[in-house]
């Protein structure tokens, strides 16, 4: 058997919020147009007409990222100011702080998912935003504005596309009927050697936006999803939208993917239980949870 993936990482410990009361939560229409609002007029009106900075860890950063990230924390403040955010464009410190401290729940926000996309003028990028309670995410969004559709999720209650419900698509689709939604960059050389000779899907793509990529497999634009390296702020919210619209999820280790602790994840999905256990078999997954 080849070994494609890391050693396990350090379980990460519960946050202060775990085991609380869940909170009466926000009002998930009044957030979904707060937040398109907040995208449609500090992202569109800056798309292709901004530069680029590279920010310490090598990735990029533009004016759009920090005027969307004040806006929406200036929002959130605003109707639940209870809830403290955790945003991308932070220092690692203050956000490790705010995961540490004890809070009826917390915000996670990428305020632009897509960041090299957007500076390069590809339409195809996005702004994300999570609510965690007691350890989960209960809340999850995800808004392209340039299709003007809202991906969003409440946990135990379902999963959306605007009105739509996003619902786990029927088996049919084989994993070798397949399109596989796979970011090369971040896997293993050995991994990403393995998948270009013997591909075990029809056809493969990669966006450049973690948070669509979620929502495009929930919606069945896609059927199997790869990733190997995410953020929380990447992949909260998106997570949650697969989840509930029945896909299913585990990392590389075969554990869930979602962990309340700044470590990166990697990420192995499917649209459906069928095709969720093909692939998995095929990268040779023994799952945990």
């Amino acid at each position: 058997m080849i070994n494609f993936w890391t050693r396990r990482q350090p379980k990460g410990r519960a946050p202060a919020t775990q085991g609380r009361p869940v909170p009466t939560l926000p009002d998930t229409t009044l957030l979904r147009g707060l937040l398109q609002t907040a995208a449609d007029e500090e992202l569109l009106t800056r798309f292709q007409r901004v530069g680029r900075e590279l920010k310490a860890d090598g990735s990029f950063v533009t004016e759009a990222d920090l005027a969307m990230q004040q806006r929406v924390a200036a929002l959130l403040k605003l109707h639940w100011p209870e809830y403290p955010l955790l945003g991308e464009e932070m220092t690692a410190e203050a956000q490790q702080a705010l995961l540490d401290g004890e809070h009826p729940g917390l915000w996670c926000l990428d305020p632009l998912d897509g960041t090299s996309n957007f500076a390069a003028g590809i339409p195809f990028f996005a702004v994300s935003l999570a609510l965690l309670v007691g350890g989960k995410v209960v809340i999850g969004l995800v808004y392209d504005p340039i299709r003007r559709e809202c991906f969003w999720a409440e946990r135990g209650r379902g999963a959306w596309l605007d009105r739509q419900p996003l619902r786990a698509a029927p088996a049919g689709v084989g994993l070798e009927q397949s399109i596989g939604i796979v970011d090369f960059k971040r896997l293993s050389p050995e991994l990403a050697q393995w998948l270009a000779e013997k591909p075990p899907y029809r056809s493969q793509r990669s966006f450049g936006s973690v948070a669509l990529d979620w929502c495009w497999i929930a919606a069945g634009r896609g059927h199997v999803y790869l990733h190997g390296r995410q953020r929380i702020w990447d992949y909260a919210a998106g997570s949650l939208i697969l989840d509930e619209a029945g896909g299913r999820a585990v990392t590389l280790d075969g554990e869930p993917v979602f962990r309340p602790d700044m470590a990166p994840r990697s990420a192995v999905a499917a649209l459906n239980a069928e095709l969720f256990k093909e692939w998995t078999a095929y990268l040779q997954i023994t799952t945990t949870g």
